[in-house]
């Protein structure tokens, strides 16, 4: 698989580097973000994958969170793909809007059309990215953690939930805890998998943590200030599901913090320290 390298800048004694490549998953190109702390100089290191919001591309998280510092420091690479398959002939929400189609892949497996051909971002994060990653840089496979931001946040914990053989932690700011239960999943599903909500669930995080059979480490950070807390994110389902499935989860709940990157960039080194713990 042959990788074009559109993006390099040095940061914290590792490297910020951007890739594109031709996916056989998702039927077009892709780009994504990888950071090599400079422990690679060593030998492989463990990888933390990000997934991005709704509207944000591989390198909203790059140049915002901060991230660098705190992966360099703990010798973690860090890997943020697209948030949706793009390209001439890919479908777009046919108004426009952002909550659909483009940089909305919402991280599932698209069933219904015209969706389907393009819309597989599930097993393009389970799979292809993972394996290309494995192949191409100095990075362990077998230690891997992921994390996310609302979309994204929804994608991580699903992902993890749904493989927790592949993963060591999982974790996630403002995710999107119950697509059944809110406006933009409920939109998103219904054209990505159809009118049956049953399929639907094999993607919402509070249906899967009813009937999780392995429990791994999870964090989750929700800012009380986030606007979209109450019609969006529903944590306080994911709270509930937790408690009754005893599955234990850092759910945090913190004052005034909003849905930004100013609230990821606040709490991203608490992350990756996570994460690190999980996987050293």
């Amino acid at each position: 698989m042959s990788l074009e390298q559109i993006g390099a800048n040095q940061s914290f004694g590792g490297q910020q580097l951007r890739y594109k490549h031709q996916s056989a998953t998702l039927n077009c190109d892709m780009t994504f973000s990888i950071y090599l702390p400079p422990q690679v100089n060593n030998g492989p290191v463990p990888v933390l994958y990000w997934l991005s919001g709704l509207t944000c591309t591989d390198e909203n998280f790059v140049q915002k969170a901060g991230a660098q510092q705190y992966a360099a420091e703990h010798g973690i690479a860090i890997v943020c793909p697209d948030t949706s398959p793009r390209g001439e002939g890919v479908a777009d929400d046919p108004e426009g809007a952002y909550d659909m189609g483009l940089g909305a892949g919402f991280y599932v497996n698209a069933t219904q059309q015209p969706w389907a051909e393009h819309y597989q971002m599930y097993s393009y994060v389970v799979d292809e990215l993972p394996a290309l990653i494995a192949a191409e840089f100095p990075v362990d496979g077998q230690r891997a953690s992921i994390s996310g931001h609302s979309m994204g946040g929804h994608g991580a914990l699903v992902i993890a939930l749904k493989n927790p053989g592949h993963f060591k932690s999982v974790s996630a700011f403002a995710p999107i805890c119950s697509p059944l239960n809110c406006p933009w999943g409920n939109k998103t599903l219904s054209n990505y998998l159809g009118e049956n909500i049953e399929d639907w669930k094999q993607y919402d995080t509070v249906e899967l943590v009813k009937q999780s059979a392995v429990q791994l480490p999870v964090l989750v950070d929700q800012g009380e200030g986030d606007n979209f807390l109450a019609e969006q994110l529903k944590t306080e389902l994911l709270i509930r599901a937790s408690e009754v499935a005893e599955f234990p989860m850092q759910i945090r709940l913190q004052p005034e913090y909003d849905h930004s990157y100013f609230f990821i960039a606040t709490f991203i080194g608490e992350h990756i320290a996570f994460h690190a713990r999980a996987l050293a």
